[in-house]
């Protein structure tokens, strides 16, 4: 008798990326660093890049001397120690407040992401910038997908975009879909039995997040690894969008 064969996944760093700077034609910096490296793209890849990268390709850096704080961003800055001109942003990026506590910020975004202080992010920045999250994600992830498939005569492959969020009741942070383009991002399991023959009703599994937290384990936060190369997981490509991810408002027991 014979032992199930196991599939598998490869997760491979994707060095020399280097410093992006605003405008820069990514998919062709991220192209030429896989060929480098020796795995250049092919059918069934899908490819994970950080938001930081993308913002900062596109241009969407804010200098802080630019910003004028209103009186409410001096008022919470002042209370808690924080700099008044990120406050500013982060009240004019946000759809609305969820909650201003012991000098933390949690808000929902324009694109119905509720995370710290709108995806406002001064890391890996350098100077006094802001990185602001990308307009569209789904939209950005979508170019790169399209210049690097045909970069690469055409080959089928999957681009996702993400962001570090903290949990509700975790501890610790993990990287999220913020932007997705050729890649399932959720997969449905409602009305198919489980071995036990019981009918599952409501579960879902939030493709694109997984493979999002997957790549976060060979990128780091210090080590300037902005993007990842998953292997072996053909199956997840597909349509999708990170808009799928958000839980509608009419769902949400928390809002």
């Amino acid at each position: 008798m014979t032992s199930p064969q196991a599939a598998g996944i490869s997760v491979l760093p994707v060095f020399g990326v280097g410093e992006v700077a605003a405008n820069s034609d990514l998919a062709a910096i991220l192209q030429t660093a896989l060929v480098s490296q020796g795995t250049p793209l092919q059918d069934g890849d899908i490819l994970v890049v950080t938001q930081k990268i993308v913002s900062k390709a596109e241009g969407c850096l804010v200098k802080l001397d630019d910003v004028q704080p209103s009186e409410l961003a001096n008022q919470w800055a002042s209370l808690w120690d924080k700099d008044a001109r990120v406050v500013e942003l982060v009240l004019r990026h946000s759809r609305r407040i969820v909650r201003m506590d012991r000098g933390i910020i949690i808000s929902e975004t324009f694109h119905g992401l509720v995370c710290a202080n709108a995806g406002i992010d001064l890391s890996n920045v350098g100077g006094e910038r802001a990185t602001l999250l990308p307009v569209d994600p789904d939209a950005s992830a979508e170019r790169l997908r399209a210049a690097l498939s045909a970069a690469n005569g055409g080959a089928r492959i999957g681009v996702i975009i993400t962001d570090t969020h903290g949990r509700a009741w975790r501890q610790g942070q993990i990287n999220l879909a913020i932007g997705v383009a050729g890649v399932e991002a959720l997969r449905h399991f409602e009305g198919q039995t489980d071995p036990t023959g019981y009918e599952l009703r409501v579960t879902q599994l939030a493709t694109a997040d997984e493979l999002a937290s997957a790549a976060e384990l060979v990128m780091g936060k210090v080590d300037r690894v902005p993007a990842a190369l998953v292997r072996g997981l053909e199956r997840a490509l597909g349509e999708g969008s990170a808009r799928e991810l958000v839980r509608p408002a009419a769902n949400d027991m928390f809002r």
